[in-house]
């Protein structure tokens, strides 16, 4: 596990658009796994600009996404398909049919659930996962007491999350009570991952993923078993860590 400390968002966001610009340069058909939330966006924006300046090429890149709500309208605001769609896809030269969200609205998600395993491993497999973490550890929507070997399938959030995601929503009533998202087992699968993660309210998990104890309780905290992966960590989020910055 690598640890980067980085004095701000900025900073943050250029780092994790270099280790993406990298990977593209090195392989053009890279199989990217990517997130939403609010985090990824900086970077994102870092990622369009190199794409319109000619620096990288998505033309023929493959991408999967982390997670979606359940049964949520892609037209909808809030959706993880139109949040991507407007913050990078929209801007960028990829393909429509390379690009793939667990965006699903009927009843039968198992089979759905088991056909994105299907496309990924078809895919030959995710050379970049970008990931974030939340308050409760969580990746993805792998809330804690997910197993570390789950994969894509059908989760049932919790409190702690419903509330974090009311900020998106007029009330958190409207917050989708269930997701689909990649399991614990898929993400590791991952070739090389980077954990992107800002603010001091997140210093807690960040502490707890990086330097605790691994156990499903912290999702996150698999991660220090992964052979290549990057903490990359704006310095409010990590002024609980012990260890010291390894640029």
């Amino acid at each position: 596990m690598k640890l980067i400390l980085c004095e701000t968002y900025d900073e943050m966001s250029k780092k994790g658009a270099e280790i993406f610009i990298e990977q593209l340069k090195n392989k053009p058909d890279s199989v990217l796994g990517l997130a939403t939330g609010s985090t990824p966006v900086g970077m994102y924006k870092e990622l369009i600009k190199a794409n319109k300046e000619g620096e990288i090429d998505f033309s023929k890149v493959i991408t999967f996404n982390l997670d979606e709500y359940y049964k949520i309208p892609m037209e909808n605001e809030q959706s993880f398909w139109l949040t991507m769609h407007k913050n990078f896809f929209d801007e960028i030269n990829i393909k429509d049919e390379n690009i793939n969200i667990p965006n699903y609205q009927d009843d039968d998600y198992e089979s759905f659930c088991l056909e994105y395993e299907k496309k990924i491993k078809e895919a030959g497999g995710i050379d970049l996962q970008v990931v974030g973490i939340g308050h409760n550890g969580h990746v993805g929507f792998n809330e804690p007491g997910s197993s570390f070997s789950s994969r894509t399938r059908k989760v049932d959030l919790t409190e702690s999350t419903i509330e974090a995601n009311s900020r998106f929503f007029k009330n958190e009533d409207e917050v989708p009570k269930e997701a689909i998202t990649m399991g614990m087992g898929t993400i590791m699968e991952a070739k090389k991952i980077i954990l992107v993660v800002n603010g001091e309210g997140k210093a807690k998990a960040v502490a707890g993923a990086a330097e605790g104890e691994v156990n499903e309780e912290m999702p996150a905290s698999v991660l220090q078993k992964h052979n290549d992966v990057i903490f990359l960590i704006e310095k409010e989020a990590g002024a609980l860590l012990k260890r010291k910055n390894e640029k």
